[in-house]
């Protein structure tokens, strides 16, 4: 004879907890160029060449060597961006270590010059600096400049080129 026994077991009401679920959205930031980096116009006064700094927050350049400053057309101007985002976030800047700029007409003799020291200052800061706060509006600006070296024997005339600029939260 089989006895099958059947028994009820009852679960019994265990303790409970409630978790916290969080999402963190960014909005994808934008980066407006206002204004492109421009030397301006100098005069190399002798063949040995020189530098020509262009400081992050003035249009007042800096010389060495035989480069020298030139009332000519045009005037230097700062690169300068505006930055939008998400309110109160911290970003930071990628500046090219250098850059190269070439002559827009010739391609023999001495026709490229390079940027380098690119240097950005942020809205309203006392210091270059790489990493910036985006306001309560989420917006930022800054301004870019750097050091031209203008080799011995280079040719004259205008010379362009291109350079990257990012930002990317922190």
């Amino acid at each position: 004879m089989i006895a099958a026994t059947i028994t009820n077991i009852n679960a019994q009401s265990g303790n409970n907890v409630s978790t916290v679920v969080s999402a963190d959205l960014l909005v994808a930031m934008v980066i407006t160029e206002t204004s492109s980096l421009n030397f301006g116009s100098s005069v190399l006064t002798d063949a040995s060449g020189g530098t020509i700094e262009l400081p992050s927050n003035s249009i007042t350049r800096i010389y060495g060597g035989g480069v020298a400053t030139s009332a000519v057309s045009p005037a230097p101007t700062n690169a300068s961006y505006n930055v939008t985002g998400n309110a109160n976030q911290t970003y930071a800047l990628v500046l090219p270590t250098s850059t190269i700029v070439t002559h827009t007409s010739i391609s023999t003799g001495v026709f490229e010059m390079d940027i380098t020291l690119m240097k950005a200052r942020f809205n309203g800061a006392a210091d270059d600096a790489t990493v910036s706060n985006l306001s309560a509006e989420g917006s930022d600006s800054f301004t870019v400049g750097g050091t031209l070296t203008v080799l011995p024997n280079q040719v004259g005339g205008q010379y362009t080129g291109t350079f990257q600029v990012s930002v990317d939260y922190n």
